[in-house]
């Protein structure tokens, strides 16, 4: 069941340096929020804090509170692993497990969480695959390598990974940015049917692709060089790209910054 994301007053850093500072929005479940803004402005930063990814890298923490539903991510008793389970997340550039077939790519989750009849597999495999777009076009091919297959065809495959532990958020951090146009495509129509699903949220540089596949848009931007980045506005995709409320979401829509 999808869930909705509450996030107030987020900072991160590393170790000393603040990457990102007092950032608070709501992401409603089934919907894409989309991030934009300049590079380094702090939106990869900030997705990977929304299922502890963040603390992943060396000297990453968090001031603030991210609220799955009404539970808190960063609360004490809570388990960090247990917290990726249920925010998947889709990288830059695919990244199937190279040494594994596709279907141990793609069943590498469920037996991590104690799955192990092969029946069950099959399902999940079945059932992630179709759910990701791919299972037509690999379904004979099952036990070969994940590595073999296209570009769009390997991120599709990492989509499937991602939602056969059944998540309910899905994060993307620039999906599409490896991929050509006819593959792009492909993952944006995929996006559009997993919000029926998921909460998804994702990054991108493209702004017709956020113009395309969000329902709401959230721009950042850093006031300078060395400056922590910021949260500008959010709101609905149509009035950010239409009518946005801050000039610099403007300037930066239009190409006159960034």
């Amino acid at each position: 069941m999808a869930k909705r994301i509450d996030v107030s007053g987020l900072t991160a850093y590393y170790g000393n340096h603040k990457a990102i500072e007092d950032i608070s929005m709501t992401v409603e479940p089934r919907s894409v929020t989309a991030f934009i803004g300049p590079s380094g402005c702090g939106k990869s930063t900030f997705l990977r804090t929304l299922n502890r990814m963040h603390e992943v890298t060396s000297g990453g923490w968090v001031e603030g509170k991210v609220l799955l539903d009404d539970e808190d991510l960063y609360a004490p008793d809570v388990d960090p692993v247990s917290v990726r389970r249920t925010v998947g997340m889709v990288f830059q550039r695919p990244n199937p497990f190279p040494t594994m077939s596709i279907y141990e790519n793609v069943v590498a989750g469920p037996r991590l969480n104690g799955t192990r009849r092969k029946g069950e597999l099959d399902e999940i495999v079945e059932s992630s695959l179709r759910g990701a777009n791919l299972w037509t076009e690999v379904k004979d091919r099952l036990h070969r390598p994940g590595s073999g297959l296209s570009g769009g065809q390997q991120q599709r495959l990492c989509i499937a990974r991602a939602i056969a532990v059944e998540p309910q958020v899905l994060l993307m951090d620039e999906p599409c940015s490896a991929l050509d146009p006819i593959s792009t495509l492909a993952i944006e129509d995929l996006i559009s049917t997993l919000k029926e699903r998921f909460t998804i949220v994702i990054v991108t540089h493209n702004m017709q692709q956020a113009a395309r596949v969000s329902d709401r848009t959230a721009f950042f931007n850093l006031s300078a060089v060395g400056q922590p980045g910021t949260l500008v506005e959010i709101d609905d995709t149509e009035r950010i790209f239409s009518n946005p409320s801050v000039r610099a979401t403007e300037d930066y829509i239009s190409g006159r910054f960034g």
